[in-house]
């Protein structure tokens, strides 16, 4: 019976456990909560404050003076090509290297892996990586948001430490069976790493998307400029917001006396937020599992 009464009562520590999650989540979910809200809401009517919990005065309008706008819908594509081709190239090309080091029959691999940890620790700085851009011919290329994030130490590191956790005796029977390191790495290998996979693409995923100093700094067509970068200017530049509401305002009937500057940029925040807030419900189950994972057996 007294088991029983320990069993049922809840203690001080786990509640104290959740209300200060309670406030955790609370202080990290409601930033976004306020900008759907405001994205939502009369822009005229929003001016007047008090919109915190819900819109007042619904509307849309302000997600069509975005939609209007050229420019986002190019930065939009542009971005979703980066992420796709970024993530697939940069996981794949990474997933090789940590391979390739698992195996114990790796030449000189004493000497390799040094020289990628050092590149985890100190790099050159922002003017040589410039002009080492520029040598290469990347800037103002698409190319330049692919490979120079072919590679990433810390990825490499935790794939890594996934991988050694497979049975050697995978690799051994594949020999056996004819199977060279290729096969092995994409019929065997692969399959069985999708959690920790899962895991590094949706990392990949969330660096391409949020990245722009990379669009800022190497590109200097605005074709190639991304969604975070072209958020950044209408948030900093009120003159890119007002050009965004009046190119609204010619067609969408009314929409001058709802649209305000302030309402097109939480619109804008919204769109790009969005994306990746739905992508993560889908990659949770492989998320959760590939870095718990990882973290144990590593």
């Amino acid at each position: 019976m007294d088991e029983e009464r320990k069993v049922g009562r809840i203690k001080p520590f786990d509640v104290i456990n959740i209300i200060i999650m309670i406030i955790f989540i609370f202080i990290m979910a409601y930033p976004l909560w306020f900008i759907i809200v405001g994205a939502f809401n009369e822009g005229k009517d929003y001016m007047r404050g008090g919109v915190y919990l819900w819109p007042r005065v619904w509307t849309l309008d302000n997600f069509k003076a975005v939609f209007r706008d050229r420019s986002i819908i190019g930065a939009f594509a542009v971005t979703v090509a980066k992420c796709a081709v970024g993530t697939v190239t940069s996981v794949l090309f990474t997933c090789l290297v940590s391979y390739g080091l698992c195996r114990p029959n790796l030449k000189f691999k004493k000497i390799y892996v040094p020289f990628i940890m050092f590149t985890m620790f100190f790099g050159g700085g922002l003017i040589p990586y410039f002009l080492l851009i520029r040598s290469l011919h990347l800037y103002n290329t698409f190319w330049v948001y692919i490979i120079p994030s072919l590679f990433n130490v810390w990825n490499m590191i935790i794939i890594q430490s996934f991988m050694r956790e497979l049975p050697e005796a995978l690799n051994e029977s594949a020999k056996m069976d004819g199977a060279g390191e290729y096969r092995i790495f994409l019929q065997i290998i692969l399959p069985l790493s999708k959690p920790v996979i899962a895991a590094i693409a949706l990392f990949t995923i969330v660096g391409h998307w949020n990245s722009y100093f990379d669009s800022m700094m190497y590109t200097a067509d605005v074709s190639l400029q991304t969604i975070q970068l072209y958020l950044k200017k209408v948030i900093t530049d009120p003159s890119v917001a007002a050009g965004m509401g009046a190119t609204a305002a010619r067609v969408v009937p009314d929409a001058a006396a709802k649209i305000t500057a302030q309402s097109v940029k939480l619109a804008a925040m919204a769109v790009t937020a969005l994306p990746v807030v739905a992508i993560y419900p889908f990659l949770q189950k492989y998320f959760v599992k590939g870095m718990t994972i990882g973290a144990v057996k590593g």
